[in-house]
């Protein structure tokens, strides 16, 4: 054979070694691509969605929204129940006398002669300069108050007995401008109870 017949029988060769290590019968990667030098960076933002995404699913469930209407129904008219205390600010610890973060603080008095229970709290806060307005609701699961007694719960997402969730975006946090609370507070057989506290103008107070 003369050395071009050997040439073409060498690049023959090559050729079919080539096409064999591409195409492996075992092999279950897809064939690569090619990637203009913008889709990359135009893939990011949606793989970054993506994991937002995820990572929003697996967020803890209990996160406080707003409520539309007042779900508290009762026409009970005995008096039994008292507000004695309602604030937002400037708060002290009943038990230690310390001063506390600001959240809102209700104590709650039975004037009945029976322990209370299945106690419910509705709240409105309004800001008094755009008169932006929203409400939230709670059921005061665990609390009983003996006949006679008092008793103070929280709303600041702390986990001990009679603490409760608060959302922690609400005007209360995020408003700059004074909000003014309305707050109502029932239990069975007893008339519903009524108060009002102020966060006043500013915001980002923490310890007193």
């Amino acid at each position: 054979m003369n050395r071009k017949t050997l040439a073409a029988i060498g690049a023959a060769g090559l050729l079919t070694a080539i096409t064999v290590t591409g195409c492996s019968s075992g092999s279950t990667t897809s064939p690569i691509q090619s990637t203009a030098p913008g889709a990359a960076a135009s893939q990011a933002p949606a793989t970054q969605a993506a994991a937002a995404s995820a990572a929003a699913a697996s967020a803890p469930a209990g996160v406080v929204l707003p409520v539309t209407s007042n779900p508290i129904v009762n026409t009970a008219t005995a008096p039994n129940l008292e507000v004695t205390f309602a604030g937002v600010e400037d708060l002290v610890d009943p038990a230690t006398g310390a001063a506390i973060d600001d959240r809102l603080m209700l104590t709650l008095k039975n004037t009945g002669t029976t322990p209370m229970t299945g106690l419910e709290v509705y709240y409105e806060m309004t800001d008094v300069v755009t008169t932006a307005t929203e409400a939230y609701y709670q059921k005061l699961d665990g609390v009983t108050i003996p006949a006679g007694q008092e008793t103070t719960v929280y709303f600041d997402n702390q986990t001990e007995p009679g603490h409760f969730p608060e959302n922690e975006f609400s005007l209360f946090r995020a408003s700059t401008n004074e909000v003014d609370f309305a707050i109502q507070v029932s239990a069975p057989d007893a008339k519903i109870a009524t108060a009002t506290a102020v966060k006043a103008t500013g915001t980002g107070e923490k310890v007193d």
